[in-house]
Formats: C-alpha cells, structure tokens, sequence
C-alpha cells in the first residue's frame, strides 16, 4: 500500500547543504510547514512523502542559514559614501546633523533600501541599533518579510548631542515602550522590540538604570554601542573610575540579555565580565578597522558569543561576506601572523558567528542559526555553480574568499520566498531605488552634509 503523502508549504530539492556542525551533504531537500522546518533529507525520498504548495529545485545551489546582521543602522542608507577619508570628528560634523534632519519619510525610505540591500546580499535577520522614528523602520520590516530587532535610540545628555535630540527620561522611556507595545511580536514574531543605550557617553546613569528596569519588565533585550571609542572609556574612568562594562556591571543591570555592539577595546577584565554575565558581543569588522581590532581569539576561547553586523550603510554596505572576508585578513594580520598560527580564525568560526551567533545575539538561537528540523524556516540559496566557486576543495573556505552578495539567488523566511532567482518579491525594487535617490538629494540639503 503506497505510504500517504504528507502536506507542506514548500520544498527545497536537490541542494547542497550546510549541517550544524558544518558539514557539506548534497541532493538534499528541506521541508517547510507552518513557518518551521519540518524535515530534512535526500530529495528522492522527500519528494515521495511530501506534496508542497511551493516547490524550489535548488540545483546547483548551496542552502545555508540566512545570514544575521547583529548590527546595523537601517536610517544610514541615505549617508552611504560620505563619511569615508573624512578627518575627525565624523560623529558631529557629518552624522550628528545628519540624524538630527532625519523625517520620518526618509526613515521610511532609508529602511526599505536597507531591507531591500540585506535580502539580496542573503541577510535574513538582523538588529537595528536604533534612532528615530522607529515606527518608519517597524513598518518597512514587516512589508519585507525580513526578521529584526528595533529599538528607539536614548540619549538624555552629551555636549555633541543637539538639544532637540536629547529626551528627559520619561520621554525616553515612553517612546521605547510605545513602540514595543505596537510593534513586539508583530509580523507573525518576525518583528522584536529592545531598549537601548544609544552610548554610555549620551545617556545619564538615571537614564541607564531606568532603560535595564523597564527591559527586564517587559522581558526583552538591551543593547548599547560599548567600547569603541577611547573618549568613551576615558569618560568612563573620569567620572566612575571604572571603564565601560565594569561601569554597566557596579550598577548590577548585565546578564545574557545584553548586546554590546562593537566591543573592540576590552579589557582583561572587561572580558571576563562579559563572560560571567554571559553578554553577547557584535562586531563589525570594516567600521572596528579604523578604530581597533576587537581580541576575537580570546573571546571565543573563553565561550563568549561573538556576533558580526555591518554598522550601516554609513561605514559599509550590508553585506555579511564582506565583514567575514575583511575579518578573516585582519584576524590573521593581527593574531595570527605574530605568533606564525595561519588558523587563527577559521572559515567555520566566521560563518558560526554570521549565523549562529547572530541567532544568539537575537535571543532566538532555539529558532534560528542552523538549518535543522524543528527551526525556523530561514534560509538562503547561493548560486555555487560558476567559475569563480568551482570546482574547490573546501566550499566553506571558498565561501569565505570569494562569494559575493550577487552569489545569493534566493532568500526565505517562515518558509516563505523574499527573493527567487534575484528577483525580490515582497518590494518594488524599482520604486525605492527612485525614491532613495530623490530623498538623498533632499536630506543633504536639508542637513548642510
């Protein structure tokens, strides 16, 4: 008697696929059901059991987890190009005025174009650092079908901060939780609110006690820029005497809910803080070059989650295969030639904290981050038929020396096709690409940038 089929939303066949333990099997398949991955295995026998509404034959394509950007700024697309070979200080001269001229109808555009860039470039998730009119990027997700974490920027002093730039704490407060209770959970849970620190430096201790108390409320994350500027430890150590995480840790508010974006100069103790409190970490590895090379090596060996994010269109585009190629050479260059250890960050260490470690940063790691049944149908396609790709001897390496953006054919997310074959299906490319540049043209005017 011939075995009943089983129903799903989509099928992916005939792929070579990533395991968890980063391994290359082929002629695979992946089932999808109900947002999840129900099933994974040869596609001759797949096929037999299961009937899809959708079906994607994935033939000379590699499926990997999607890509996770643990930071990023999605209101910067409209500063792409200016702030490179600029003499100091960036910050208030170009990205200060910059932010404090932001509308929300180029908040709305300047997201769409992020969400537009990370889906063709095989980011399927990601964390926003925030900034203003959050609302305008909550909306560009969930059009997209991307998966994100959004939080309103805080800040409350600072003599660089404009005024109108500055809220009192309750102002603060009340933004983030207006957009938490509009927007947590929506999009199907595709979309998480967090609170935030926009730094240590802008944001009073008031401010910072109140942002970690009105978190844990609402059972969410915090995340905060820490520890990459060295005015910002030397801010620390003149008012608190203690540099920035140990500042964070006297006031009792870490724990493993915690993201600390760049990261790059740590202390010894400093890093076994964030150890003890189980923090995560984002790097992102073109914006850190020109301030500081995070100790990554020690990082991992003392079991720290160590993430990777682009920091925005501002420093760099939002593709995740550049950041772990440039991390790759500087890890090499500056751990690793000095004591003659070649290995000292492996191809498989990249991708884990591209994906992996990106799940863990998002506090999703029991749903995302590996292509396994039971988790989130996120997933992305590359193109690995071509000559720049093959034939070779370790796909994962060659994952990490040449694939591009271009390379990712198709993106998914809850089982559902974002991109297929190039073509992004849940926005008009051609639209927001118009809009963009009407909307750069205006803001640089508007902000004397």
């Amino acid at each position: 008697m011939k075995k009943r089929e089983e129903y799903a939303d989509l099928i992916v066949k005939n792929c070579s696929l990533l395991t968890p333990d980063f391994q290359v099997i082929h002629n695979q398949a992946i089932v999808i059901k109900d947002q999840t991955i129900v099933d994974i295995g040869d596609t001759s026998t797949l096929s037999k059991s299961f009937t899809a509404t959708e079906t994607v034959d994935a033939k000379g394509k590699f499926a990997m987890p999607g890509l996770i950007d643990a930071h990023t700024h999605t209101c910067q697309q409209l500063l792409r190009g200016r702030i490179a070979d600029e003499l100091p200080m960036i910050w208030t001269r170009i990205m200060v005025p910059f932010e404090s001229r932001l509308q929300e109808k180029d908040v709305h555009i300047s997201s769409q174009l992020s969400c537009l860039e990370m889906i063709k470039s095989g980011t399927t998730s990601f964390i926003d650092a925030g900034g203003r009119h959050m609302h305008k990027v909550a909306e560009s997700v969930l059009e997209s079908g991307l998966r994100g974490v959004i939080t309103s920027s805080t800040m409350d002093s600072g003599k660089e901060i404009p005024t109108d730039m500055k809220l009192s704490i309750a102002e603060n407060i009340n933004l983030n939780r207006q957009l938490f209770n509009e927007f947590n959970g929506s999009g199907d849970g595709r979309l998480d609110v967090w609170f935030s620190l926009r730094s240590i430096i802008s944001c009073s201790p008031e401010l910072i006690q109140q942002v970690f108390t009105t978190a844990k409320e609402c059972s969410t994350g915090v995340q905060s820029h820490m520890n990459e500027y060295t005015n910002e430890i030397g801010y620390c150590l003149e008012n608190f005497k203690m540099r920035p995480y140990e500042y964070l840790d006297s006031l009792g508010v870490l724990d493993n809910n915690f993201l600390g974006a760049h990261s790059i100069l740590l202390s010894a103790n400093e890093m076994e803080i964030i150890r003890n409190r189980q923090c995560k970490v984002a790097h992102s590895p073109v914006s850190n070059s020109g301030k500081g090379i995070p100790n990554t090596p020690q990082l991992l060996q003392k079991g720290i989650t160590v993430s990777l994010g682009t920091d925005g269109a501002g420093h760099s585009g939002l593709n995740l295969f550049d950041q772990m190629r440039v991390f790759k050479s500087l890890m090499r260059a500056s751990f690793g030639a000095p004591i003659f250890d070649p290995v000292v960050m492996p191809s498989t260490s990249l991708l884990e904290m591209a994906t992996l470690g990106g799940a863990k940063a998002m506090l999703r790691e029991d749903q995302l981050g590996t292509l396994e049944i039971g988790k989130k149908g996120d997933l992305i396609l590359i193109d690995v038929d071509q000559p720049h790709i093959q034939p070779t001897h370790n796909l994962l390496n060659t994952l990490i020396e040449v694939v591009t953006s271009r390379d990712v054919t198709d993106a998914i997310v809850d089982g559902k096709l974002l991109m297929k074959d190039r073509q992004v299906l849940t926005m008009d490319e051609e639209k927001i690409l118009y809009e963009s540049k009407l909307s750069m043209k205006e803001l640089s005017i508007r902000a004397n940038i």
